[in-house]
């Protein structure tokens, strides 16, 4: 038996946190009751009900999609604007590892396995996210060293982060920057720019770990190869 939230992460309804808000608002039954007390155990092959939905087990599914800007990166918009799923026409019920804004391109990955999802956006094993950036100005040695130490943001202070490849454009105006961070918050590659003097005017993640978008043309997508699946795993339980 498992964990009621449990088993609605792996059937890839909603994050652990956001299926137990679903338990407590009584949008689940189990066996034609509703459940509403966290940490309620069932067994897998019970009736489970998802806001009048029944919810299967599908077999664990990863992709990785080099996104577009002009996507956003959920899998139902209420602007009714265009989602990943769009680009990614899967039967499974997949859901994004971390999101990447509106106007922001490059690497998702893209899965049905909550437990996978989970382990990789923890921040105890500080997974490495590689973005590569065109900013307004000059990127100076001054502001790269703050960057790498960790810039306070002032809701929390950002933990070290690499800083490689700095080339500035030919008329001198704006800089070509790689950054390497271990977190995932809310707009964070732009505010550490911005808090060090720099509007972000392109960003792309380039790399998730072990994976990149190397060989994979903006728009299109691949399923993850055992051998990285693996590696990710190994990244996301021992850091390594």
């Amino acid at each position: 038996m498992e964990r009621l939230q449990k088993l609605l992460q792996q059937a890839g309804i909603a994050s652990r946190r956001k299926a137990e808000q679903m338990i407590v608002d009584g949008l689940v039954e189990v066996d034609g009751e509703i459940v509403t007390e966290l940490g309620t155990k069932v067994e897998k092959s019970a009736k489970i009900v998802v806001d009048g939905k029944r919810i299967t087990f599908e077999d664990k599914v990863y992709y990785v999609l080099n996104k577009p800007v002009g996507y956003v990166s959920t899998t139902d918009d209420e602007f009714q604007r265009a989602t990943i799923l769009d680009l990614v026409p899967v039967k499974e019920r997949i859901f994004p590892i971390g999101r990447l804004d509106y106007d922001t391109s490059g690497l998702l990955i893209l899965t049905n396995d909550g437990d996978f999802m989970n382990h990789l956006i923890h921040p105890r094993y500080k997974v490495e996210k590689e973005y590569h950036v065109k900013i307004e100005g000059l990127l100076r040695k001054e502001s790269s060293a703050i960057l790498a130490k960790g810039v306070d943001l002032g809701d929390f202070v950002s933990q070290p982060a690499k800083i490689t490849s700095v080339k500035y454009d030919d008329k001198k105006t704006s800089t070509y920057v790689n950054i390497v961070i271990t977190e995932g918050k809310y707009h964070q590659v732009r505010r550490m720019f911005e808090a060090v003097g720099h509007q972000v005017i392109k960003l792309k993640r380039y790399r998730f770990g072990t994976v990149t978008v190397k060989d994979l043309k903006e728009g299109d997508y691949r399923t993850l190869k055992p051998h990285e699946v693996k590696q990710l795993w190994n990244l996301a339980k021992h850091g390594k």
